[in-house]
């Protein structure tokens, strides 16, 4: 039986990959070996409408067993609550799930999103204007902000 989850690369650069046993880097499961599981072929239809600009949501189950306590309480807030075009400040976003003033902890939180994009913590920003920060750099943040229309498209 073939199995998938998703985990990250480093602290750093935090990235969610699809594991598939029996799946080498640089390969992609193809047709000649096994096909891919349902639900991984799945996830990368969703993923790759949403970057054509066809997908506003994702219809995925998420498995928040890599994340527990006050991480999984704001990020489940932040998939469910903030939606495509809408941004939310790190500290509104402590204040959903009850804690008002952790917006550092929300910032944490972020950083160890093990979803990023499915589970969108580019829509998080700071309070004053700013874009904050993102494990995948600020350029793909303001591109992502930008792909939703929070953020004009770069001219360059």
């Amino acid at each position: 039986m073939r199995a998938w989850s998703t985990s990250c690369s480093t602290p750093r650069t935090r990235c969610a990959t699809a594991h598939w046993s029996g799946w080498r880097p640089g390969s992609a499961p193809s047709p000649s070996r096994s096909p891919a599981p349902p639900l991984l072929t799945e996830a990368i239809r969703q993923v790759e409408a949403y970057f054509a600009g066809e997908r506003h949501a994702f219809d995925l189950p998420l498995d928040w067993s890599l994340v527990s306590g006050f991480p999984r309480e704001v990020l489940r807030e932040l998939a469910s609550g903030v939606p495509f075009g809408a941004v939310v400040g790190y500290g509104d976003l402590a204040e959903r799930v009850g804690q008002p003033g952790a917006a550092q902890a929300v910032g944490m939180a972020m950083g160890a999103n093990p979803l990023p994009v499915v589970v969108p913590c580019h829509r998080v920003v700071e309070s004053d204007g700013g874009i904050g920060g993102f494990g995948g750099g600020l350029e793909t943040k303001r591109r992502l902000l930008a792909l939703e229309g929070v953020l004009p498209e770069p001219l360059f």
